[in-house]
């Protein structure tokens, strides 16, 4: 009998990075907590505490010496998590057990270890997302000269490039890289506050020492690797960073759903498609089917990181006073999620991004069955020069281009305006002309230069800025 399988979120079977995984695992945080243990009891030791130097060494020596069944026997017993650890970690350090935790409350260990956990996972975003901007830059540049006929609402308009279209994805992205770097600036610790942030329980350990508190906080931190701390909270760090975290990821979500929906409705057209392996089966029924799954996954998860803001806004309306208990099971689940769902969301992109496909020839077929439209003002203004009546011309040209319409509509035709154009005597100024007058790349205005200046003014620097965290690929998992 096969063994019973039961449910794993998906994230980490299917989507997120070992990487991403690793950083909100158990075995992360419980190294965090016991840091955050050993700075503290070292701190407060070097303080004038009654701390000795064999007990911090103890602590030291056992810091990596974690026994998570220990733990979990303990938590059963006294249902909560922090003082399992503090139990299991003084099992292993009989000296010290007496002075782990000393003066501190649980959220000492939570509330930090939790924002260095974030702020680790943002700069693992920070790399994929910089990784992403390179691919698509590279993609930018190749095709900022090959015409493609622009979209709004949805139906054929001016002429853009497949380059500048790229640059329209590239541009959301840096509005979200600035977004990310302002907030990974801004981080900082909860600290050294005590119960309910007033330090109560150090201003009793040092005697009312208010220097020595101020200073216990500050070298915490710092042996934390950090410089700032919020100035006051409540038993907690306050939630509204969770929010503005997850503001952030899901402008990230924001913009790969933008670029996942236009890339899905490129291939529908056959102009542009998504890396599709020689083994890969796109439909169990229609076996000539390639879908674009990488897309269409990417639009998925990126809806429910778009959904997961609010869960964070609640939280951080309700937390009554000091706090409440309230946000910890949610917070769980709704911040490690984030991270994973993004992280997924962009190995996606780097590898949709490397790998586009560009059916050149498709484009300017579609170019072709649109442009003479277009280029009728063209038409006209060329034979105006030439002598024409404006107004006859106009008049003319508009029942031309209704009959080739209809004729396109209804019978299936392709557009033949220019053949009428060609066929008729008041045009004929430019019978001559026809194919130079709609040379598509007389109708892409700046596209190119713009995509170059935007890459060379916007992009490059970004790029330099960060060359050590560029060469990353798209891992895509099943």
């Amino acid at each position: 009998m096969s063994e019973k399988r039961y449910y794993e979120n998906p994230l980490n079977t299917r989507y997120a990075s070992r990487e991403m995984q690793e950083n909100f695992g158990d075995e992360k945080r419980i190294r965090l907590w016991r840091k955050l243990w050993i700075a503290l009891a070292e701190s407060e030791m070097e303080l004038g505490l009654p701390i000795t130097q064999e007990q911090v060494d103890e602590l030291k020596a056992h810091a990596e010496d974690i026994d998570f069944d220990r733990a979990e026997r303990y938590e059963r017993q006294v249902r909560h998590d922090v003082m399992a650890h503090v139990k299991a970690y003084g099992d292993v350090c009989p000296k010290a057990a007496g002075v782990i935790h000393l003066g501190a409350t649980s959220c000492f260990v939570d509330c930090n270890s939790e924002i260095i956990i974030m702020k680790d996972g943002l700069d693992i975003i920070l790399k994929k997302l910089v990784n992403v901007m390179d691919k698509l830059k590279a993609f930018a540049l190749r095709y900022k000269d090959v015409p493609t006929l622009g979209f709004t609402h949805l139906q054929p308009a001016q002429l853009t490039t497949v380059g500048k279209r790229a640059a329209l994805w590239l541009q959301d992205l840096l509005l979200d890289y600035e977004n990310l770097t302002a907030l990974i600036d801004s981080v900082r610790l909860r600290g050294v506050k005590g119960t309910t942030g007033t330090q109560a329980s150090f201003m009793d350990l040092f005697d009312g020492d208010v220097e020595k508190v101020k200073e216990l906080e500050r070298r915490v931190v710092n042996k934390l690797g950090y410089e700032k701390v919020y100035p006051v909270t409540g038993q907690t760090y306050p939630r509204k960073f969770d929010y503005n975290v997850l503001c952030v990821l899901s402008q990230i979500a924001q913009s790969a759903y933008k670029f996942s929906g236009d890339i899905r409705l490129l291939q529908s057209m056959k102009e542009v498609e998504e890396p599709f392996e020689t083994s890969q089966i796109g439909s169990s029924a229609m076996a000539y089917k390639r879908n674009p799954m990488r897309s269409e996954r990417m639009g998925s998860l990126a809806r429910y990181m778009l959904s997961l803001p609010i869960n964070s806004a609640v939280t951080a309306s309700t937390q009554c006073f000091e706090r409440t208990l309230d946000d910890s099971a949610n917070r769980r689940i709704v911040n490690a999620q984030a991270f994973l769902t993004v992280d997924a969301i962009l190995n996606l992109y780097m590898n949709i991004a490397q790998n586009l496909v560009v059916y050149e020839k498709v484009i300017a077929k579609h170019i072709a069955a649109e442009l003479p439209f277009m280029a009728t003002e063209n038409i006209i203004m060329e034979c105006v020069k030439a002598g024409g009546d404006r107004q006859k011309l106009h008049e003319k040209i508009r029942v031309l281009s209704q009959e080739a319409g209809r004729a396109v509509k209804e019978e299936g035709k392709e557009n033949d305006l220019l053949e009428r154009i060609a066929s008729d005597e008041m045009f004929v100024a430019v019978h001559k002309k026809l194919d130079e007058i709609v040379d598509a790349k007389k109708f892409i205005g700046r596209a190119p230069e713009q995509t170059e200046e935007f890459i060379a003014e916007a992009i490059e620097p970004i790029l330099r800025r960060h060359a050590a965290l560029l060469g990353a690929e798209g891992d895509v998992k099943i």
